[in-house]
């Protein structure tokens, strides 16, 4: 008997899933939903939403949006990233529903169950739609891997630990 593989979801039929809890993603057209992340996690986000906000406060050149919110990025990917934000100049993207479109910069904290999609295909995908900066926070390691995604999806910019301050282009001064 001859096998199909089944047909993959598209961002339609994710917009037809009632309102989460629990929280998926649409990841290359398959569902995925992960369990709530650790608190340690969640104290990474909080941090870096606040400085990011109070920076904000003072230099109005974007806005910066944390999870859960929907990131539309095609017809098979709808992500929820742990923060992300868009610029003033590409405001356009933001929806009532998250981003229809991509946002300048993308966070990712990452948890056990879902390191995997955020170092691999989820930031394939960033890079090919058009996210223009990529955050990648280790918590184990304390550490951010930057990439600049349009200069290279696989190789960091930079890599910077716990006690080391930098600087992102898309959030000056």
């Amino acid at each position: 008997m001859l096998k199909t593989a089944p047909r993959p979801l598209t961002v339609h039929d994710y917009r037809e899933l009632p309102e989460g809890p629990p929280y998926y993603q649409l990841i290359e057209g398959d569902l995925i939903m992960a369990p709530s992340p650790y608190r340690f996690h969640q104290d990474i986000l909080l941090n870096l939403a606040r400085l990011i906000a109070n920076h904000l406060e003072q230099n109005p050149v974007g806005k910066v949006t944390i999870a859960p919110s929907d990131v539309c990025l095609s017809d098979l990917n709808v992500y929820q990233p742990d923060l992300y934000f868009v610029s003033n100049a590409r405001k356009s993207v933001l929806s009532e529903q998250g981003a229809e479109g991509a946002p300048d910069l993308v966070v990712e904290i990452l948890s056990p169950k879902t390191a995997r999609f955020d170092k691999g295909v989820k930031r394939e995908v960033y890079a090919r739609t058009g996210v223009k900066e990529l955050w990648i926070v280790d918590p184990d390691l304390r550490e951010i891997q930057v990439y600049h995604l349009q200069e290279s999806a696989d190789v960091p910019k930079a890599t910077y630990r716990q006690e080391q301050e930098f600087e992102s282009p898309l959030l000056p001064d």
